[in-house]
């Protein structure tokens, strides 16, 4: 049957394009060498995503391909390429159907033309591994408000000056004491041992930072070098490894306590952001003021109960009780003073009178008179007893008289 686009008979049901698709990544996958396969070739466009999955392209003269390296194998990967390197990569061919494209799901990446340098790394880390110098349980923590830091480098590298402008500005307390060496070259080794030694031969020394400015697997070499890595696992004082650039890993990167991925970030790790300090003051500043305004009111409270349990504990208040039951009592004696006396003044007026009643000279007012014998003072009661010429006196209200008996 001819149809209008030419001599190829149209299927009943044409295939969507995911079936394609499906089918091109089922053949790939199912083919054992492109499930195991080494490539050679040039990166660019290399970046890691905010997820911690890297891409980048591998190309030759001829060709290009996508490379993809997820989270987790990106951080067992003890080399990190840049765009311009060439590499010898591991890993499985695979299609990503959304783009249509094919890529390699990258395990392992290894530097070209380094190899044997590359595989001298590789031995000197699985042995230093296998005596557990990298072990987690070696690492020391960092002090927190470190006073004095040791830093390792070369006095003329860039990377010093780098930290020195991260310490003075995050936390400018801290003195920096520097135990200079090379940091690059046959010779560099052991005097980078040595510095370690000399900051561990002191006592005020905090943590160290040992630094250096990116390069080559060669340029770092110094520090792969199997004395570097046992002076720094050993070393008494906590050290921080900042050396390269964030894609460059080195033996002193597993033996030291903390791995930075620059000089400036082994800086800024190894002290506390002033700024944050700081706000951290203030904060506890504030709380401590409020802490202390609860318990000045609490105090204020206390104080204020104790006082008014003293009020009326205290003896005063008994005192003035007792004062006004005084002169209650005072108040009511000198009540009864006056009343009695009262009483016993009637009571003398009415004796008084009644004295007064049974005076002789108030008879005597009366008219009466009373007659004494004159010689001898007897009171004459009986005109029996007057004898004629008795010589008498009369008493009378207003004086005497004499009289004779007859």
């Amino acid at each position: 049957m001819w149809n209008q686009i030419g001599l190829f008979s149209q299927p009943e049901r044409p295939y969507s394009v995911s079936e394609i698709t499906a089918r091109i990544r089922a053949l790939l996958e199912q083919e054992p060498l492109l499930q195991d396969v080494w490539i050679e070739g040039e990166v660019s466009n290399f970046s890691r995503a905010s997820s911690g999955h890297i891409y980048f392209t591998l190309k030759d003269a001829g060709a290009q391909m996508n490379g993809v390296v997820w989270r987790t194998q990106a951080q067992a990967l003890t080399y990190m390429p840049r765009s311009g390197d060439q590499v010898v990569i591991h890993g499985r061919i695979g299609l990503y159907e959304q783009g249509g494209r094919y890529q390699i799901y990258v395990d392992a990446i290894r530097p070209a033309g380094r190899g044997s340098l590359y595989q001298e790394f590789e031995r000197l880390k699985a042995q230093l591994e296998a005596e557990r110098l990298f072990a987690p349980e070696r690492k020391r923590p960092l002090p927190v408000y470190p006073q004095r830091i040791g830093v390792v480098t070369s006095p003329t590298a860039a990377a010093f000056r780098d930290v020195l402008n991260v310490l003075t500005r995050r936390y400018p307390l801290a003195e920096v004491l520097l135990s200079p060496t090379l940091v690059q070259g046959e010779t560099a080794p052991p005097q980078i041992v040595a510095a370690l030694a000399a900051l561990n031969a002191r006592a005020d020394v905090d943590v160290i930072l040992i630094v250096r400015g990116g390069g080559s697997l060669e340029d770092l070499w110094a520090f792969n070098d199997e004395r570097v890595a046992r002076a720094v696992a050993a070393s008494r004082i906590p050290v921080i490894s900042g050396v390269g650039h964030e894609t460059d890993f080195t033996l002193t990167d597993f033996a030291a306590d903390r791995r930075a991925p620059t000089p400036s970030a082994a800086a800024e790790m190894a002290t506390p952001d002033r700024a944050e300090l700081q706000a951290l003051l203030q904060q506890r500043q504030a709380r401590l003021m409020r802490t202390f305004e609860t318990r000045l009111r609490e105090f204020r409270d206390r104080i204020t109960r104790f006082d008014r349990a003293l009020q009326y504990l205290s003896p005063a208040a008994r005192l003035a009780t007792a004062r006004q039951r005084v002169d209650d009592l005072l108040s009511h004696a000198d009540a009864a003073v006056a009343h009695r006396l009262v009483v016993q003044r009637q009571r003398v007026q009415g004796l008084a009178a009644r004295l007064s009643a049974l005076n002789p000279d108030a008879v005597l007012g009366r008219g009466y008179a009373i007659v004494q014998e004159r010689e001898t003072g007897r009171v004459i009661t009986s005109a029996k007893v007057i004898t004629p010429g008795l010589a008498l006196t009369l008493r009378l209200q207003d004086g005497e008289a004499t009289a004779r008996g007859e």
